[in-house]
């Protein structure tokens, strides 16, 4: 990178059933799927250009196009699994978090505690809520699929509704293996 020049992450505002969702693009991947109304909304996108070293640009990027098919797919409940090249931004045990995350099957819920526990390290609870309530690429890496210990609906950076809303959908269109003639 050339010294003072700044790089771009590519924004676009995608309508999704739910609400609208922020995309970013940096480097060729997808860095940025949040939603737009979210708490924090400045903040988070603050960190991301500061750790990215780039500007928010609306602009549009062959990635968007990927990322708004299988969003569109994922609604339509055709879609379990994201195949998108993805930048997970954060610290390295937010991202050690977040791949954790990417684990949890559609349809399939976790707590935090059983999510420290697979990380190996049953008494960070609480790091692993805040990493999970930190992810910005929110539905590709299901944040939405952890819920509390005794299994009540907690914490979402979008809110419960919509947290409630991504698990009904995945109720709705649940995973069946196809018959085999």
């Amino acid at each position: 990178m050339i010294i003072g020049k700044m790089d771009k992450i590519h924004c676009l505002t995608y309508d999704s059933p739910l609400g609208k969702l922020k995309l970013g693009v940096f480097d060729n991947k997808l860095c940025l799927c949040d939603w737009l109304y979210r708490r924090k909304r400045k903040t988070i996108d603050s960190k991301m250009c500061r750790l990215l070293q780039a500007t928010m640009r609306d602009e549009k990027h062959p990635v968007h196009q990927l990322a708004t098919e299988q969003l569109g797919e994922y609604f339509e409940g055709c879609r379990r699994i994201f195949d998108l090249p993805l930048s997970l931004v954060g610290t390295s045990f937010q991202v050690l978090v977040w791949r954790a995350l990417l684990d949890v099957s559609y349809g399939h819920t976790s707590s935090y505690a059983e999510l420290a526990i697979k990380l190996d390290c049953p008494s960070a609870v609480r790091a692993v809520a805040a990493a999970n309530g930190a992810n910005s690429l929110a539905i590709v890496v299901p944040c939405h699929r952890i819920i509390g210990k005794k299994g009540q609906l907690v914490g979402y950076a979008g809110g419960l509704e919509l947290k409630k809303a991504l698990l009904r959908l995945e109720k709705v269109h649940p995973f069946h293996q196809p018959t085999l003639f």
